[in-house]
């Protein structure tokens, strides 16, 4: 940290050029950004470099990104002056141009200020120099000074370094003496010390390439979709085009993604994949590995340690990385300008790329911009495509669309069934018709022949709702700081004792043992994942060690999930049951049954995306069996069989769905025929939040052209989360630029922060 005199003896300097810089706080009236002087000693800084800057009345040194650069003083009034940068944040933390230019076009689009989303592209790993190791290396002097003291040794170090190429100097002391025969140090350091030898420090990350099981399975031979496909996507290679992949699970999109990129850096540049999930991550990366045993992939997502992250951010930033692989924010790799030859988004639908903190960016989106930006080709690979994809691929043409209409070679569709129950609940032969009798055949049966089980519940914890026993009381356990109901968990599978705990605040408590309005015991409703855990385990008999449950409550770090399915890949686990996690591209030739305990999960939301979740879930988790020789099959259980997203997913029906829900979303003027933006107002205070919302909705409408319908504000589906109150407004507009130009207007007014939260493109209306 600086004090005032030494800030005020670096103000002293003569300035030499001056650059524009974006400050890490929630600045949003300076777009072009702040002036700053460039003293000589930090010549020259580079458009991308993180550096440090003095802010405000106090100088307070503030963290900034470069800009721009100028060697012209800008115009200031009479008496003032341009303030000095103080420092760089190491010369190491330099983002490529194109992700600031990136930066600038999310800065306006998601209105979003420009320094916090930089800060979004830039992991905290690298920020903090976590890995960084100091190293000494030693090299010749350029005019070493006469000796005539030298020993028999230190003229055999001074020959060894001679000897040595200069692109292999400078070395590391160890190397030099055991190239030179000595076996100690001291000569070395008594020539350094005499200036015959020069020693460099050197802070740098010891990166390192991943080494992991690989898969070298090639199939026997292409479709002949599959062929056409990689022709088409392959004449586009350098030059920007956008392709739609829609393939029914198990067709083989995989493979096409290899082979196009097997093309596409075939003479230098790198490839960019994105999977939704880190779950995804080692079976993608190990299909690429085995595919490229010669190519240098790097890994990025956030469940690696802080020094590997540091390790694969800086490989890709020095430009060695012909394959980089990750989650939503791998899409902002630091791949060197010019390198980046293809981009792929797998299971480009998945809710996952969307961000909910600001910016609120849609990874998939921002997939298809850097492409744009790279004058490269994009693919959006989906068994279930979004409606916004479809939208682009078959309305605005806009997007290719490719399809792959039948399962790879050897690969037979599940039998798929619906069992409705409604006369289940009647019977109730099985914990309160959680498992249907049909299910628990099939479960016994699958794994008698020696298959494998994939449970899907997106519901965790053992019951969703606590409520009095009474019917006529109406007393229901709800959490005290948000508008939701306390969801009872288990300590352990098998116990009765346990907690209550809110999924939105996280508030924990004991459970009550009566109701307080009417004294009456108390009940559990619903099922969790542990409920349906305990079912197995007590009312199924099914062994504790065949069984494993994946949700956010068992996976508390990523090498609990990676250890969880190399048990699964193995065998040793027969019956896997999970929240959505589970539905997300797993690929195991022995699972034969799949069974979805409660396909109505999102379908009564209110959200007009609640069928597309539906429809995507239930034949996304659906398509994880068959992937294998042999019969299989999968079991919808519902409440709503005649629902179009059930039966249409169990028909494998998409492009139906897809029509009819478009149309549904084109009549109702929601995206994707409308674009859309959200304004949520938080506030401890109802009345307040209440006033809030009514007067930014008249200031919203007082801005609006004729192209944008700006809706009465409302109570948010959830009206408090964390004893604040939520209201939203609502806008859309039948085009992206008048939105946009909707939106300019409304910064100037308009400032989004800890009680403001503006979403543009939601995909949560929650």
């Amino acid at each position: 940290m600086y004090t005032r005199k030494m800030m005020a003896g670096l103000f002293d300097e003569p300035t030499v050029s001056y650059v524009q810089v974006a400050v890490e706080r929630g600045v949003d009236q300076f777009p072009d950004g702040l002036t700053y002087g460039v003293p000589e000693r930090l010549e020259p800084l580079q458009v991308g470099q993180l550096i440090s800057v003095p802010l405000g009345r106090g100088n307070t040194p503030t963290q900034a990104w470069v800009l721009s650069t100028s060697a012209v003083a800008p115009e200031l009034p009479k008496g003032k002056e341009t303030k000095q940068v103080y420092e760089k944040v190491r010369d190491a933390i330099v983002l490529p141009p194109d992700l600031v230019a990136m930066a600038k076009w999310m800065s306006q689009y998601y209105f979003s200020p420009i320094g916090p989303t930089l800060a979004t592209m830039l992991p905290g790993p690298v920020r903090h120099g976590t890995g960084l190791v100091t190293r000494q290396l030693i090299d010749l002097a350029d005019n070493p000074p006469s000796c005539e003291k030298t020993t028999a040794k230190q003229q055999g170090v001074l020959d060894a370094l001679a000897s040595l190429p200069e692109s292999e100097r400078p070395i590391e002391p160890p190397k030099l003496m055991k190239l030179a025969n000595v076996g100690s140090k001291g000569p070395i350091d008594k020539l350094i010390e005499r200036g015959q030898l020069i020693c460099h420090h050197v802070t740098r990350v010891e990166a390192t390439w991943f080494r992991q099981s690989v898969d070298t399975s090639i199939p026997e031979q292409l479709t002949d979709e599959q062929t056409s496909i990689i022709q088409n996507i392959s004449s586009t290679l350098g030059t920007y085009a956008s392709h739609l992949l829609f393939g029914v699970t198990g067709s083989g999109k995989t493979e096409v993604y290899i082979r196009v990129i097997e093309q596409a850096i075939q003479d230098g540049g790198s490839a960019l994949v994105l999977v939704p999930e880190i779950s995804l991550t080692p079976q993608t990366a190990a299909r690429l590995m085995g595919r490229f045993p010669n190519k240098r992939i790097a890994i990025l997502h956030s469940a690696l340690t802080k020094a590997q992250r540091h390790q694969q951010w800086s490989l890709v930033a020095e430009g060695n990385a012909d394959i980089i692989i990750g989650a939503r924010s791998a899409v902002f790799a630091p791949i060197p300008e010019g390198q980046l030859r293809i981009v792929i988004v797998d299971e480009e639908h998945d809710n996952s790329y969307k961000q909910d903190q600001a910016p609120r960016y849609n990874g998939r989106d921002i997939a298809i911009r850097r492409a744009w930006n790279a004058n490269c080709p994009v693919i959006l690979g989906s068994a279930t495509p979004s409606m916004e994809s479809w939208w682009n691929a078959t309305k605005r043409n806009i997007s290719s669309l490719h399809k792959l209409t039948k399962r790879a070679p050897g690969l037979v569709a599940p039998e798929i069934e619906i069992v409705d129950m409604k006369p289940e609940r009647h019977a109730g032969e099985i914990g309160n018709a959680v498992i249907s009798r049909k299910l628990e055949r099939s479960i016994h049966e699958t794994i008698a022949l020696g298959g494998q089980v994939l449970l899907l519940l997106n519901r965790r914890g053992f019951a969703p709702w606590i409520t009095c026993a009474s019917r006529s009381c109406k007393w229901m356990m709800k959490c005290e700081h948000c508008d939701s109901s306390m969801v009872y968990h288990r300590r352990k599978p098998l116990e009765e004792a346990g907690f209550v705990r809110c999924h939105h605040c996280g508030l924990e408590q004991r459970i009550q043992k009566q109701c307080p309005d009417c004294s009456k015991k108390i009940i559990q409703l619903g099922a969790g994942t542990q409920r349906v855990e305990a079912i197995l385990k007590e009312t199924l008999q099914i062994p504790d060690a065949y069984i494993a449950r994946l949700d956010s409550d068992t996976m508390r770090k990523s090498s609990d999930l990676h250890t969880v399915l190399d048990a699964f890949g193995k065998g040793e686990i027969k019956v896997l049951l999970g929240t959505q996690i589970i539905a997300k591209g797993l690929d195991f030739p022995n699972v034969k049954l799949v069974g979805v305990i409660d396909a109505d999960t999102a379908i009564d939301l209110p959200d007009f995306r609640a069928a597309e979740r539906t429809y995507q879930l239930v034949s996304q988790v659906c398509g994880r069996c068959g992937r294998g020789e042999g019969h299989s099959k999968a079991i919808i259980q519902t409440y709503s069989p005649n629902a179009s997203a059930i039966t249409l997913a169990s028909q494998s029906a998409f492009e139906q769905f897809a029509n009819e829900e478009l149309s549904f979303r084109h009549a109702s003027q929601v995206p994707p025929s409308n674009r859309m933006a959200r304004f949520i107002i938080r506030d401890k205070n109802f009345e307040h939040a209440t006033g809030r919302a009514d007067s930014l909705a008249e200031r919203l409408r007082s801005i609006a052209s004729d192209e944008i319908t700006v809706f009465p504000a409302a109570a948010c589906v959830l009206p408090r989360i964390a004893d604040r109150f939520r209201f939203d407004v609502t806008v859309t507009s039948p085009t992206s630029q008048a939105l946009q130009a909707f939106l300019k207007k409304a910064r100037k007014t308009v400032k989004p922060g800890k009680e403001l939260a503006i979403d543009i493109d939601p995909i949560s209306m929650l």
